[in-house]
């Protein structure tokens, strides 16, 4: 048999090939049916490729239960014989994604696509992992060398257009997330890449009229999706000084899919303090979301998720933030781990620096925080994503009055996001505080003309 897109698989059953078409167009949609792999594993324990692709699955959770849940199907698809070199790679990545060896998973995944460039679980399973530990140009290669036998699928265009637009090529970023949506006007993560564009490039209204007019497509993807394109949308209203449509996106989209996965998580986490940055009061959105991150007790699966999971519980004043940090701080010292030291030179400063915020010990915050700015990419996330950490930091600067450094820091923000309500109304406060008045009333008059 064939998968999808036309690769040979071996397989005798329909159902489980069904299953497998499922995954592989699911995992690179964002569609829900992904999900339907777990049910071709379990009534065809033989069929290596199936297992494998549930272990992935299931370890995609980002959670500390993962690899509980991904070994049974590991362990059958260890099992299988006669299989292909390429479905042999996939179950070496879910052995090594399970064992928690990136670095040779991230290398598998890349010699794998350069054999089968149109395999998208490797490609897409290569590129969020390298996305993880913040190797952009590694996420650019990946993608690469799907090209051009992949040139009819749409969302191998998509992921070359994100890894063009994290190595901050956006003029070839744009064209390929365009070339996706030549093919496919729905493809999902070419929007979220034009979503990235626009905010970089600090075209707020015509990033916002593009998220409005392709949002529909986003109603019956998996949650992340759902939640993370509507999240950008959302960027674009705290700008534009949108607090209704803003805060209508919150609760209808951003923090209205899948209250406990990670993503789900993270983006609550890092829009409600955003939404508290620009002045807005949130009510008591916060305390649903701790809750939910509460439950996941001293989780150090990844550190751009865990330190978002310590501000929520500091902004909350919830207890489980000191076991939090704690737990950030063991795994800072545990050296048998391979990202060990980003672990101890980088998040540990950054929790130190959350966990200081959180305690209004905004000195602390600089001092620790900005120990670990230059650096954080390398935790994960894409720099839309970080730039949270960069506004705790700034809130820090202004709250703790040295305003000559947050000017520096405002007016910076200003080359990305010239009319801006939130930053222009922060800059007019700091402009008064440094004795300036021409240039708050400037930047008043921002405010006022938008």
């Amino acid at each position: 048999m064939q998968d999808l897109y036309g690769l040979p698989i071996t397989c005798t059953r329909d159902g489980t090939r069904e299953g497998i078409d499922d995954f592989v167009h699911g995992f690179i949609s964002f569609q829900t049916k992904a999900a339907n792999i777990l049910t071709a594993a379990k009534n065809d324990p033989e069929n290596g490729l199936a297992n494998a692709y549930a272990a992935i699955l299931y370890m995609l959770l980002e959670a500390p239960a993962a690899p509980k849940l991904a070994q049974p199907f590991l362990d059958n698809a260890r099992h299988a014989t006669d299989l292909t070199p390429r479905e042999q790679a996939a179950v070496e990545a879910a052995r090594l994604f399970v064992a928690g060896d990136i670095p040779k998973l991230i290398e598998l995944c890349e010699a794998t696509v350069s054999a089968y460039p149109r395999d998208m679980v490797m490609l897409k399973l290569g590129q969020y992992h390298t996305f993880n530990i913040g190797d952009f140009p590694a996420m650019l290669r990946i993608a690469q060398k799907a090209q051009p036998e992949a040139e009819d699928i749409a969302y191998a265009h998509g992921m070359l257009a994100f890894g063009f637009e994290e190595c901050h090529l956006l003029d070839d970023a744009e064209a390929a997330a365009l070339h996706a949506l030549s093919l496919d006007a729905s493809e999902p993560w070419a929007h979220h890449a034009l979503a990235h564009i626009y905010l970089t490039r600090g075209q707020v209204a015509q990033g916002t009229a593009f998220l409005e007019s392709v949002a529909h497509h986003w109603a019956d993807l998996n949650s992340f999706m759902h939640s993370h394109n509507w999240w950008h949308l959302a960027l674009f209203y705290i700008s534009a000084g949108r607090i209704e449509d803003l805060l209508a996106a919150y609760d209808s989209h951003v923090w209205n899919q899948n209250r406990d996965y990670s993503q789900d998580q993270v983006g609550a986490v890092s829009l409600l303090a955003r939404i508290e940055f620009a002045g807005v009061d949130v009510g008591d959105r916060w305390q649903d979301v701790a809750d939910h991150i509460a439950k996941r007790g001293a989780d150090t699966t990844s550190p751009f998720l865990t330190l978002q999971y310590l501000y929520a519980l500091g902004r909350t004043y919830r207890p489980e933030s000191e076991t939090l940090l704690k737990a950030i701080e063991a795994r800072a010292g545990d050296e048998n781990r391979h990202d060990w030291q980003v672990w101890r030179d980088v998040a540990l400063w950054a929790a130190h620096g959350i966990a200081a915020h959180a305690a209004e010990d905004y000195e602390d915050c600089i001092r620790f925080l900005g120990k670990a700015l230059p650096r954080l990419s390398e935790c994960g996330g894409s720099h839309a994503q970080r730039d949270l950490f960069e506004q705790i930091h700034l809130d820090a600067l202004i709250r703790a009055g040295r305003t000559s450094q947050a000017q520096q820091v405002l007016e910076m923000r200003r080359t990305f996001d010239p009319e801006g309500v939130p930053l222009n109304a922060m800059l007019a406060d700091v402009y008064e505080k440094s004795g300036l008045p021409q240039q708050a009333a400037d930047a008043r008059a921002r405010v006022s003309s938008d």
